[in-house]
C-alpha cells in the first residue's frame, strides 16, 4: 500500500498567479498568429474562459492536470489569433510516447512482444495528442479559421520536434459535423473506446429496475443487494474535500488502475486533492464504507444536469463479495435523482455490465494523421487494425453500436 506524506497535499499547487510567461514558439499561419506556451498560466484567463467555461472540464482542470500528472506528458497550449477579426482561441495539446498497439487483443499482443525483443520500438512512437491528457478531448473553437490555424501550427510544431504522428484524442461525436475539414487535411477518423450514458426518465431506482432492465438481470441485482445487506451493508458519504481520506482512497485507485488492461494516464494523490480544493463547485467524491473502512470511492463532476463519473477505486479484497460495482452504481444514480440531475455519464471500459444496465454508448473519436504525406496513407490503413474498440465483443452488442 502506497504511503502518503503531507507534502502530497501541500498548497504549493496554487491557483493561477500572473507572471509574464513568454511563448515557447511563434508561427504565422494563413489565418493569423499562433503562440505555443509551455504552461496554461501563460494564457490570459479571458481567452481560456470564452473557449472552456461552458465545458465540464474548464481551464482550472487543465491547470490541475498540468501540475499533478506524471508519466512523461509534456503539456503545450496553442493561443490562436484571427488576423481578420482579432478573435482568440485556446487549444491544449501534449506530447507523449505511446504504444499504438496497446489495444490489440492478447493473442496478437503476445506475438508483438516477441517481435519487440529484437525491435523494441516497433509500433511505439512519440506523438502529439490534441485534447486532454486525463479526459475527453475538446476543441477550443470550431470555426474554420481556428481549425485551419491549429492544423498549420500543429503540423509545423510536429516537424520542429521531429514528431510524425498527430492525434486528436477522444472527441465526442458532436464534433463530427467538422469531419469534412479533418478529412480534407489528411486525418482519418477511427473509433476510440466509447463512453456510456443514461438519461434517467424515471423517478427512482426501483422504477428504473422495473422498467429498464430485463427480469433476469433485475432479479440478479436484487439478490446481490440482499447479500450485501446481510453482511451489514455499505454506507455512502459525499464530500468535496478528499484530502483527509487520501490515505484510504488512493490505494483503492491504484488497485483498480493496475487491474486495467488499458492504461494511459496514472493519476496522482495531488490530482485528487487539488480537484477538491480548486473545483468544489463541480467536484464530488463519493466514499463507501463497510465496517468503518473505505472500500470504494468515485470521483464525479456535476455540470449542467448531468453527473459525470470520472474515476472509481475498489478494494478488491471484498469488491466481489460486496458487489461493489453494482452497489456504487445504484447509490450514484439514486443520489443524482435526489439531487435533481437528469442524466449520468461514465467513461470507457467495463462494457458488459453497462450493456445489461441499459446504458447507451457515447461515441468518442480519434482523428489520426502522419505528418509525412507518403506515410500517412499507410498509417491510415493500418489504424483500422490498431483501434481497440474493434476487438471488444461487448461493444458490438449495444443497440447503438452502429454509431461508432
Amino acid at each position: 500500500m502506497e504511503s502518503l506524506t503531507p507534502s502530497l497535499v501541500a498548497p504549493h499547487l496554487s491557483k493561477r498567479v500572473s507572471p509574464v510567461i513568454s511563448p515557447e514558439w511563434t508561427m504565422e499561419t494563413s489565418q493569423g498568429r499562433v503562440l505555443i506556451y509551455p504552461t496554461a498560466r501563460g494564457i490570459d484567463e479571458g481567452a481560456w474562459g470564452q473557449c472552456f467555461d461552458a465545458e465540464c472540464m474548464d481551464s482550472r482542470y487543465y491547470e490541475i492536470i498540468e501540475q499533478t500528472l506524471c508519466d512523461g506528458f509534456e503539456f503545450r497550449y496553442a493561443l490562436l489569433t484571427s488576423r481578420e477579426t482579432g478573435r482568440q482561441a485556446v487549444q491544449p495539446f501534449f506530447l507523449v510516447d505511446q504504444d499504438i498497439a496497446a489495444g490489440l487483443p492478447s493473442s496478437l499482443h503476445d506475438i508483438l512482444e516477441t517481435v519487440r525483443k529484437h525491435f523494441p520500438r516497433l509500433l511505439k512512437t512519440r506523438m502529439i495528442m490534441v485534447g486532454c491528457a486525463a479526459g475527453e478531448g475538446r476543441l477550443g473553437c470550431c470555426e474554420p479559421w481556428a481549425l485551419e490555424a491549429l492544423h498549420e501550427a500543429i503540423d509545423g510544431y510536429a516537424r520542429r520536434e521531429k514528431i510524425g504522428l498527430v492525434v486528436f484524442k477522444d472527441l465526442p461525436a458532436r464534433y463530427r459535423m467538422h469531419t469534412r475539414w479533418f478529412a480534407s487535411r489528411g486525418y482519418r477518423r477511427i473509433p476510440s473506446m466509447p463512453a456510456a450514458k443514461l438519461d434517467f426518465g424515471f423517478s427512482g431506482f426501483e422504477e428504473y429496475l422495473q422498467c429498464r432492465l430485463s427480469r433476469v438481470y433485475r432479479k440478479s441485482l436484487r439478490r446481490k443487494f440482499r447479500e450485501v445487506a446481510k453482511r451489514g451493508g455499505v454506507c455512502m458519504e459525499v464530500t468535496t474535500d478528499i484530502t483527509p481520506h487520501l490515505h484510504e482512497v488512493y490505494p483503492l485507485y491504484r488497485q483498480t488502475f493496475e487491474r486495467s488492461r488499458y492504461r494511459f494516464e496514472r493519476l496522482t494523490p495531488e490530482y485528487f486533492a487539488e480537484l477538491g480544493r480548486r473545483m468544489p463547485d463541480r467536484v464530488r467524491f463519493f466514499l463507501w464504507r463497510s465496517q468503518g473502512r473505505v472500500v470504494a470511492f468515485s470521483l464525479c463532476m456535476i455540470h449542467g444536469s448531468c453527473l459525470y463519473d470520472l474515476n472509481i477505486g475498489l478494494d478488491y479484497r471484498c469488491a466481489f463479495e460486496l458487489h461493489l460495482y453494482f452497489v456504487t452504481w445504484r447509490d450514484l444514480v439514486t443520489w443524482a435523482l435526489q439531487t435533481g440531475l437528469h442524466s449520468y455519464y461514465t467513461g470507457p471500459l467495463n462494457y458488459d455490465p453497462k450493456l445489461h444496465l441499459r446504458l447507451e454508448l457515447a461515441p468518442l473519436d480519434l482523428y489520426v494523421r502522419h505528418v509525412s504525406p507518403l506515410l500517412n496513407p499507410i498509417f491510415g490503413a493500418a489504424s483500422n487494425f490498431l483501434q481497440p474498440a474493434r476487438y471488444d465483443s461487448a461493444i458490438r452488442r449495444f443497440p447503438n453500436a452502429h454509431e461508432l
